[in-house]
């Protein structure tokens, strides 16, 4: 399994970006600095690390040419809000494969990982679950990608967050719609056409399995980018 490090000092972003990769397949371990991260390094190679630039201590680009140093076949994958030309230069010179400029969506980023894998013959990864990206309205999977609506979007975060991943009707026509009195076939209708968005990303089984008389319960694993 292709093992990536996310050396980033923002805990929200590393935490999430550790759920992103995880949820495609991959081994992630998050560290907040550069001093954490060569601490763990004797736990195993690496085989591509995500690096912000501005780490406390010392920066991505020092780490960048240590690593690059220490193995040059390590995969290096830079995140800077500073996205100039020569900020891009100073990047690639210390050993950067690929340099993205923050924001970055969740479907960039993952792009990104999978082309250094595969330009470094790395292994595929194990698909374990869909990631939306709710800037494009992609909703990405092991069988590939299927584009949303803002409502059909909107409506999976929300299934992600409620309790049991569960949405009774009333919320969903009122998601869907903004109309509260939307019967439950035209529901069902709007169910039917997501689930099978779900399934051409890749999820298997009934992603949306309907609760008799009540709504319908999200079963498959899913990352919000």
């Amino acid at each position: 399994m292709l093992n990536i490090a996310i050396v980033e000092d923002n805990t929200s972003l590393r935490e999430s970006l550790v759920d992103l990769l995880s949820a495609v397949g991959r081994q992630v371990t998050g560290f907040e600095d550069a001093e954490s991260f060569w601490a763990k390094t004797t736990l195993g190679p690496q085989d591509i690390v995500i690096l912000d630039l501005n780490l406390p201590g010392v920066d991505g680009l020092g780490v960048a040419k240590r690593l690059r140093s220490s193995n040059p076949s390590v995969g290096i994958i830079m995140l800077s809000a500073r996205g100039e030309p020569e900020d891009r230069r100073f990047g690639y010179e210390s050993g950067a494969d690929i340099y993205l400029a923050k924001p970055s969506s969740a479907a960039e980023l993952t792009s990104s990982v999978e082309a250094l894998a595969r330009r470094l013959n790395l292994a595929k990864p194990v698909p374990q679950g869909l990631m939306l990206d709710t800037v494009t309205l992609t909703l990405a999977g092991p069988a590939g990608q299927a584009q949303l609506s803002a409502s059909e979007a909107e409506l999976l975060v929300e299934f992600q967050r409620a309790p049991d991943n569960r949405l009774d009707f009333q919320t969903i026509s009122a998601i869907a719609t903004r109309d509260v009195d939307l019967s439950k076939a035209a529901i069902e209708v709007r169910i039917v056409r997501l689930r099978k968005k779900l399934k051409d990303a890749g999820a298997e089984g009934q992603p949306l399995q309907a609760i008799r008389h009540r709504g319908y319960q999200l079963s498959v694993p899913l990352v919000i980018g």
